[in-house]
């Protein structure tokens, strides 16, 4: 099958032929329908986060199920799919207690390196991405990460919810339970941040206040929900969101995962406000806050993956969409082909776009 490999941080990725394991044991072979070029992705071409290379990246995506492994009863061939990366046991104290986004057992989230399912060149191994590795024509992953969706939806919009979608409605509806009325501010108005405007909007919030720095964002974050939008680069982002709120927001959503808006995120809170932290801010950056602000209740979390709970939160986010509550459409930038994906990239760096979508041609 053809993949998108990179083989080492900062270098362009290259289309080569990858051999893929056949699917044992609760493991499910998906053909790939689309896959989003994400900005976590990037974070791993750049190097901000380490990863064993060559490897085939990739984490946000949809298809079909063309076989299945032994001992998998949740799907069958033909069932459509979104995969998610955070794979769940269903067995440990943090699957039981509700928190599978953060699942730890190593016999399904196998930690980097450690997966054994993708070859090239006569057998030597191709490291997995995050269990997954969709910048190719087919998948062979773990059924516990995978959800089956209705056949009417589009698996291109699909796509989108397996990452940015459903962790930016997750951080506002399970990390920090966004109140219907209260205001909120969400830092970068990417995919993420985009989808975190939406899932406010949806969740009933008074006020909502985009902060970004490109002018392309600003009539986008409004077309999802936003009622204000703060220009980063017109001056402090913190005052302008506290003169529009008469003094801070109940809730602000870290987007981007930069030292600066981080500590802005909390900066702008209202007493007893909660920031969370939804940006993968880089290995080894530490963020600086004043004690003294704690001392009014203000609260700083972070979020894996919105505290997904996936298999109930991607069918209900597909139902918001077909009753038009959930923006998709308007996120995409462009469909793509495998072979534009470092264009891709390269276009999600300079700014200008929302999500471009890699289509597979089948």
């Amino acid at each position: 099958m053809k993949a998108a490999v990179l083989h080492a941080p900062q270098q362009p990725m290259t289309i080569e032929e990858v051999t893929l394991h056949k699917p044992q044991r609760r493991e499910v072979l998906v053909r790939t329908a689309a896959a989003g070029l994400c900005h976590s992705d990037l974070h791993f071409i750049d190097g901000l986060y380490p990863h064993p290379v060559p490897a085939v990246l990739g984490h946000e995506s949809a298809g079909i199920v063309e076989a299945v492994g032994e001992d998998v009863t949740y799907l069958k061939p033909g069932d459509h799919v979104i995969s998610c990366l955070s794979v769940f046991c269903g067995h440990c104290e943090f699957c039981l207690s509700g928190h599978m986004s953060i699942c730890q057992e190593p016999s399904v989230k196998l930690p980097p390196g450690k997966a054994r399912r993708l070859t090239w060149k006569g057998g030597e191994n191709m490291h997995q991405f995050l269990n997954l590795s969709s910048f190719a024509e087919q998948m062979v992953v773990h059924e516990n990460a995978l959800v089956k969706v209705r056949e009417d939806m589009p698996l291109d919009l699909a796509a989108l919810i397996g990452c940015g979608v459903v962790t930016g409605y997750g951080a506002v509806a399970r990390t920090a339970k966004v109140e219907p009325g209260s205001t909120v501010a969400v830092f970068g108005a990417g995919g993420i941040g985009l989808s975190t405007i939406n899932a406010a909007a949806i969740a009933g919030a008074g006020r909502i206040i985009a902060v970004d720095r490109d002018p392309f964002k600003f009539p986008l974050a409004k077309a999802f929900g936003a009622t204000d939008v703060v220009d980063a680069g017109a001056g402090d982002a913190v005052k302008q969101i506290q003169e529009l709120t008469g003094g801070g927001v109940h809730y602000s959503f870290e987007c981007i995962g930069l030292k600066a808006t981080a500590e802005q995120s909390f900066a702008c809170l209202r007493p007893g406000g909660a920031a969370t932290i939804i940006g993968m801010i880089p290995v080894g950056t530490k963020i600086e806050l004043h004690g003294v602000d704690f001392l009014r209740e203000r609260k700083i979390q972070g979020c894996m993956m919105g505290s997904n709970q996936f298999r109930t939160d991607m069918p209900r986010l597909i139902e918001f969409y077909l009753q038009g509550k959930l923006k998709l459409d308007e996120m995409v930038s462009a469909r793509i082909r495998l072979e534009d994906i470092n264009q891709g990239f390269a276009q999600l760096k300079t700014g200008g776009i929302a999500r471009n979508v890699i289509v597979f041609d089948h």
